[in-house]
């Protein structure tokens, strides 16, 4: 099932669900209890939102290896976390907005995992009961801060720079799906998920012994070779197989 947040012109964001191409509403909580209204929108009717609104993102980064190859860095012994504040979170068609610190943003392609159960402690033969579905992330990085920090957190954490959507797929097989990235119809990334340094069962045990997980949060759990850089009036285009494409335009950051 896709599960998705929308808003209209007449009425605010709400949960919904897709079937081909409606959409309906979700009476309830669909973390929880909850049961389906018919599909009475057309998809071009609504906008849709950040599918959902997580307590955490955590990330990890050099998850794949050639991605940590072709930025020079080695491949860790236990995986690499950080995090994006929420307020970096935009839905499907949101422009990613160049801030006027960096000069050098770069797309970063990512399976996303929804957690759907509490948990701390889970351990990785149980991980995958935790998930309650999967979406598609744009990791995107003010690369040159990343560099020249001491932390991620500035080049991670601008407004704009957590691309969510465009729904959560609750029936994805998160094994071997294709992930590409199109910058302006220029193929940028394509990569596999079967190449991960670390598995999304290894992900979730390694991070629940950490912090508990909480129904809503998510894991970006990194990025293929071939991240590069983004201009103004570009548009990237994030497709995962089984999963649909999240698209958003690029601008400048135009202080008044």
């Amino acid at each position: 099932m896709k599960i998705l947040r929308f808003e209209t012109p007449l009425r605010g964001p709400r949960y919904g669900w897709l079937y081909q191409d409606r959409v309906g509403e979700i009476d309830g909580d669909p973390f929880g209890a909850f049961r389906r209204l018919d599909p009475d929108l057309s998809v071009d009717s609504v906008r849709l939102l950040p599918p959902v609104l997580p307590g955490k993102i955590i990330c990890v980064g050099r998850n794949y290896a050639a991605h940590a190859q072709e930025l020079g860095n080695p491949i860790g012994e236990i995986p690499v976390l950080f995090f994006k504040p929420g307020s970096s979170l935009i839905g499907p068609g949101d422009a990613i907005v160049l801030p006027p610190q960096s000069q050098q943003v770069q797309h970063e392609a990512e399976l996303a995992v929804v957690i759907g159960r509490r948990g701390r402690w889970i351990q990785p033969e149980e991980a995958m009961d935790t998930v309650f579905g999967y979406t598609i992330a744009n990791d995107v990085t003010a690369r040159d801060l990343q560099g020249s920090d001491t932390t991620w957190a500035r080049a991670k954490g601008f407004d704009t720079f957590c691309p969510l959507g465009p729904w959560i797929e609750t029936e994805f097989d998160p094994a071997d799906a294709l992930i590409t990235c199109h910058v302006s119809q220029s193929l940028r990334q394509m990569g596999s998920t079967r190449d991960m340094v670390f598995s999304i069962s290894r992900l979730i045990a390694f991070i629940s012994s950490v912090m508990t997980l909480d129904p809503g949060d998510i894991i970006l759990t990194g990025t293929p070779a071939g991240v590069g850089d983004l201009e103004d009036g570009d548009s990237v285009s994030i497709t995962i197989e089984g999963l649909g494409t999240l698209t958003n335009p690029v601008t400048s950051e135009h202080r008044v």
